[in-house]
């Protein structure tokens, strides 16, 4: 079974865009969770422009499925993963100023790197998952860093599947073949959605997990309109 683990990364954006706590973000989290998602995920950035570094801490108490705290791992990232021991770390290499995350990491390029990075991670029992593009290269360099999972990087296959191309998924059946000749769990993320989700997961073999925000934050807006609106019409009848 392919887990949802839901990134409120937007929820904390409408937060601080108002500032005070509506909505509330742990609540929020809470409230996923008894919805059915099988795990919640954050990416803090550097300027805590949406996920502010304590909502990572005090998640750490709210989180009950699977906890996936994905960024670049920056000095002052790897304290807070360290302290709060979440279920997976998620390494992506964000420039401080991404708006998102727009590409996998060279595994090739950075193995030292990554090596040195996961086994910490490792040695402190969290499951280890690096970004990648789906590329049969980058597979097997991420299988040289000793991380437990892929996640493969799905805008182009959005896009492409958006533009009524399903032949955008091949790459990623590649890589996840490879990936599990290699022992090498997947998971997968980035504009996944409604629309494209269910062909994506037909196709690729043994995805563990899917990590949504941005699509199932817009697609809640739309399929939860109708009925806010006529709760409001109920209650200044």
């Amino acid at each position: 079974m392919t887990k949802l683990s839901v990134n409120i990364n937007k929820i904390a954006t409408l937060r601080n865009s108002r500032g005070g706590n509506v909505p509330n973000l742990l609540q929020v989290a809470k409230d996923l969770q008894q919805f059915g998602a099988q795990g919640i995920t954050i990416h803090p950035r550097p300027d805590e422009r949406h996920i502010k570094y304590q909502d990572a801490y005090d998640l750490k108490n709210v989180v009950y499925t699977e906890y996936n705290i994905e960024g670049n791992p920056v000095k002052k990232f790897m304290n807070m993963v360290l302290e709060i021991k979440p279920t997976q770390v998620t390494l992506v290499p964000d420039a401080d100023d991404a708006l998102t995350s727009n590409a996998g990491w060279n595994t090739i390029k950075h193995k030292d790197f990554l090596k040195e990075i996961i086994q910490e991670f490792k040695n402190n029992g969290i499951r280890t998952s690096i970004f990648v593009d789906p590329t049969i290269e980058m597979i097997e360099g991420a299988k040289e860093t000793g991380a437990d999972r892929i996640e493969l990087y799905t805008e182009a296959f959005a896009h492409q599947y958006g533009l009524g191309n399903k032949k955008g998924i091949e790459p990623y059946v590649e890589s996840a073949l490879r990936a599990n000749e290699l022992g090498l769990g997947i998971n997968a993320g980035h504009d996944l959605s409604l629309d494209n989700i269910q062909f994506f997961k037909q196709n690729i073999p043994d995805l563990l997990e899917v990590s949504i925000g941005h699509a199932l934050v817009a697609e809640s807006l739309y399929l939860g309109f109708d009925n806010v609106v006529n709760m409001y019409l109920n209650k200044m009848k």
